[in-house]
């Protein structure tokens, strides 16, 4: 796994990620994202629903690009990093590689944006999650 991400969780492959194929399906990723995320906040003490200020996170894009077929019981490993931070938004880049052969199997990002979810509205970052974040 590329040395960038400082973060790093492991998930193993269950039958609910299995498809017609034989093989994880392609939503189960955005699914795998997701869990790495929370993991990454949780760490920081954070969470999706509360980054500071209670700011949550609301996702805006998202891309994924499938680099070779992931099995039933295989381990993963799943690394997280922030990039672009700025105001009211940021990225997490994701590195996904099957632990048994060390083969990077997916990379993406998801674009999320600050968000107040009692007024509806997008909000800026709270200082206190950038301190976190700079500094990791």
């Amino acid at each position: 796994m590329n040395e960038n991400f400082k973060f790093q969780t492991s998930f193993t492959v269950r039958i609910g990620d299995i498809n017609y194929g034989g093989h994880m399906g392609n939503d189960k990723f955005l699914l795998l994202f997701q869990d790495a995320r929370i993991r990454f906040l949780a760490t920081k003490g954070f969470s999706e629903a509360n980054i500071g200020d209670q700011i949550g996170l609301i996702m805006n894009e998202a891309y994924i690009r499938y680099q070779a077929e992931v099995f039933l019981g295989d381990e993963l490993s799943v690394g997280v990093k922030i990039t672009e931070l700025a105001d009211i938004r940021f990225k997490f880049e994701y590195e996904v590689e099957r632990i048994s052969d060390k083969k990077i199997v997916a990379a993406g990002f998801t674009g999320m944006v600050a968000f107040n979810y009692e007024k509806r509205k997008i909000a800026k970052i709270p200082e206190v999650f950038k301190a976190v974040i700079e500094n990791f």
